[in-house]
């Protein structure tokens, strides 16, 4: 009977070890019930993160909510396809591969809003050149994701780091409109928009800085979550978007017009998905290291880039932006050593399920823009400081205060002062418009011609 015991304890025990290494095996499956909880914190990670993008753009754009509606249920079906060609990659002949097979998490990307505004410029005539832009981009991608070997070395951290840096100051008056309650607004700067917004900013730091789990990873949503709880309270949510939207509709083709092309929204949009390459290098590399142990290979991350290229393409069919690796959901993976794709697939099945449902994306557009603002802030700070980091891997020598200096001066000063080369020709403008594109090429050209020692000496 003893005998009997033991033995049936040890094959429980057994049983439980083995379901908890599945957590912690790349083909793992664990059970359901363990999965969906670790499934839905990643869905809390990046949720936000991809809406936020959308709903920017449209309010820059002047879309009305039935269409912003449906740009959110799109950008949430994007997400989800994006991710899962990640998880499941697709082996080509000669050893290429669309995909990285790594629990990775796609999302609209923050990177890419600086240079589609610029496209953008306030009208949304201007939008299917975005969209045909990202597709010569997703082409692009592909190819970089091909040659990404040879050309990684010439965007070593130094590089990478200015170019985080840009896109985190890009982003800073796009947050601080938001907070004021959106250029255009009735109510722009009123002291009811900005209690909201920095309510909703003690909310996200309180759950961030002071809490711990799931509450810490999802404190931009809860912020969120109270600053339209008081918003409703308040009477300035219109509901009547929400009332109209049907319960389920597929993703629609081509809503905005079929894309257009223009070479300097090209060139930028290139440009863009050659700096979203430098980063997926960083985040597939961090998951590899800090959850598997071990340096991430060239076939994924070329797979990686390559998958990506293939998300821009489908995406800017289904009336989505550009996607890119949610460096947030890369550091949950690295947190909990839970590197099962199972979990993330049913994320990204999640975020397809919510993309066949209007209402949802109708809801989530009635958000205010205070609410955005004091939400998005401090995710917008984050990607700077995320910057900073990158660039002291390099040491904060004579050299490297030159070319982050200048880049960033140049970069910054042309975004904020656009009027400063309003002779030049449109199709400079555009290139050269966005403050990202011109910190990029300037660190990139920089680093390549300033002599390594002689700046660097005191």
């Amino acid at each position: 009977m003893k005998n009997s015991l033991e033995e049936s304890l040890e094959l429980e025990k057994e049983i439980i070890a083995k379901k908890e290494t599945e957590l912690f095996k790349i083909d793992g499956k664990p059970a359901l019930l363990e999965a969906l909880p670790l499934a839905f914190q990643h869905v809390m990670a990046m949720f936000v993160g991809n809406i936020a993008p959308i709903l920017i753009i449209s309010r820059v754009a002047k879309l009305d909510l039935e269409i912003t509606t449906v740009l959110i249920q799109c950008a949430m079906f994007a997400a989800g396809i994006a991710t899962i060609i990640q998880l499941y990659p697709l082996k080509i002949t000669n050893g290429v591969v669309i995909g990285a097979k790594l629990p990775v998490v796609m999302g609209v990307s923050f990177g890419f809003l600086p240079t589609v505004l610029s496209i953008i410029s306030g009208n949304s005539v201007n939008i299917p050149l975005v969209f045909g832009a990202q597709i010569i981009g997703g082409i692009s991608s592909i190819f970089i994701g091909l040659g990404l070997k040879k050309i990684r070395k010439y965007f070593p951290p130094l590089v990478a780091g200015t170019v985080v840096f840009s896109i985190g100051l890009s982003l800073f008056p796009i947050g601080i409109n938001y907070m004021a309650g959106g250029v255009g607004s009735q109510s722009y700067g009123s002291y009811l928009n900005w209690g909201i917004s920095f309510s909703v900013l003690i909310i996200v730091l309180f759950f961030n800085q002071f809490t711990k789990g799931f509450t810490k990873l999802s404190s931009i949503l809860i912020g969120m979550l109270f600053g339209y709880i008081v918003s409703v309270f308040l009477g300035i949510v219109d509901f009547s978007p929400v009332m109209k939207a049907s319960w389920f509709a597929f993703p629609k083709l081509f809503i905005l017009g079929t894309p257009k092309f223009e070479f300097g929204s090209i060139l930028a949009m290139v440009i863009m998905y050659l700096v979203t390459a430098i980063q997926a290098v960083g985040d597939l590399s961090a998951i590899t290291m800090g959850a598997l142990d071990r340096n991430v290979t060239d076939e994924e991350l070329s797979g990686g880039v390559i998958g990506n290229g293939i998300a821009a393409i489908f995406s800017s069919v289904f009336n989505s932006f550009p996607t890119a690796t949610y460096s947030q959901n890369v550091g949950l993976v690295v947190l909990t050593k839970v590197v099962s794709r199972f979990v993330i697939f049913l994320a990204a099945l999640f975020l397809l399920v919510a993309g066949f449902i209007p209402k949802l994306g109708a809801l989530i557009g009635t958000i205010p823009s205070a609410v955005i603002g004091g939400g998005t802030i401090i995710v917008f700070s984050m990607i700077t400081m995320t910057g900073i980091q990158v660039i002291s891997k390099s040491g904060i020598t004579a050299r490297t205060m030159v070319i982050v200096g200048l880049s960033v001066a140049m970069g910054a000063g042309i975004g904020q002062v656009p009027q400063a080369i309003s002779s030049f020709p449109p199709m400079f403008r555009l290139i050269f418009g966005s403050s990202v594109v011109v910190s990029t090429l300037l660190s990139l050209v920089l680093n390549l011609i300033l002599p390594k020692d002689n700046l660097s000496k005191k």
